[in-house]
């Protein structure tokens, strides 16, 4: 088999996390995974809804992340919703430990995905955004999608 470098392929993102959170630093970890759970992730299943990670002595672990069950597997089947290890440099764990020692400072998966076949989780530290905030952005994402709207009626207007 032979690997592609560099290559993606997404498998679950969490779209609420920037929607919920101020992102503040991302960094890519690796993921601790049993068998079936790699076969039930090629098939592209997997949810990062409730997921987070947290800090357990000097590792960090993804909790909530829901892989399903493998269909064709056996008695060796994994748990859903089973705790994982993150796996990153030393360095990086303990930025992120001191990072998230900080108030209001949480550890948040953005995306899962596959690379160079091995299994990999966008992680970031954000601060949580008040409902004002909120409102917000989505008030002014609504203001620009019209205003880009608007403009590409009156580009076609002048064809």
């Amino acid at each position: 088999m032979v690997k592609q470098t560099g290559q993606q392929k997404p498998i679950a993102q969490n779209r609420k996390a920037r929607h919920d959170y101020h992102i503040e630093d991302v960094v890519e970890a690796g993921l601790v995974l049993t068998g079936t759970e790699v076969k039930s992730l090629r098939q592209g299943r997997a949810s990062l809804v409730d997921a987070f990670a947290a800090v357990r002595g000097s590792e960090l672990w993804l909790q909530g992340m829901h892989i399903p069950e493998y269909k064709h597997g056996t008695w060796t089947n994994h748990e859903p919703r089973r705790t994982r290890k993150l796996l990153l440099h030393k360095d990086e764990v303990q930025k992120l430990i001191r990072a998230v020692e900080q108030q209001g400072v949480s550890l948040i998966p953005l995306s899962l995905y596959f690379k160079d076949g091995y299994a990999k989780v966008e992680l970031a530290t954000g601060r949580g955004k008040k409902d004002y905030d909120k409102r917000h952005a989505l008030a002014e994402r609504q203001a620009d999608r019209e205003a880009r709207r608007a403009l590409s009626e009156r580009t076609r207007r002048r064809d």
